[in-house]
């Protein structure tokens, strides 16, 4: 049975196997993984925070729960948003999930 991180002649020899091709199989797993999931991440954070410190009243933003609405106030940690006429709540800003083009909630009704 082939085994693919030693091979068949490696493992009948009867020798150890080098402990620095351990370390640099772990070191090229880590780069990789920075590289898949670690720095993509880190990107995604980056373009969210910033959205979310742009947000200004008049905006029309969608947040992670799926409401939609217009921002009406906005402080340091809270945003009010008028979801309907009359209606308003605060979220966090944090909570926003995507702003939205001007004239997107008109265009539904």
């Amino acid at each position: 049975m082939m085994n693919f991180f030693i091979s068949d002649a490696m493992a009948q020899s009867g020798e150890p196997a080098s402990p620095m091709g351990s370390f640099i199989f772990i070191g090229v797993f880590f780069v990789i993984m920075y590289f898949m999931l670690i720095r993509p991440q880190q990107k995604r954070m980056k373009a969210h925070n910033e959205m979310v410190g742009a947000l200004a009243v008049g905006d029309e933003v969608i947040t992670n729960g799926g409401t939609l609405g217009a921002i009406v106030a906005v402080d340091e940690a809270f945003i009010k948003i008028e979801v309907a006429k009359d209606t308003e709540i605060h979220v966090q800003r944090s909570a926003v999930a995507k702003v939205l083009p001007k004239g997107t909630i008109k265009s539904l009704k």
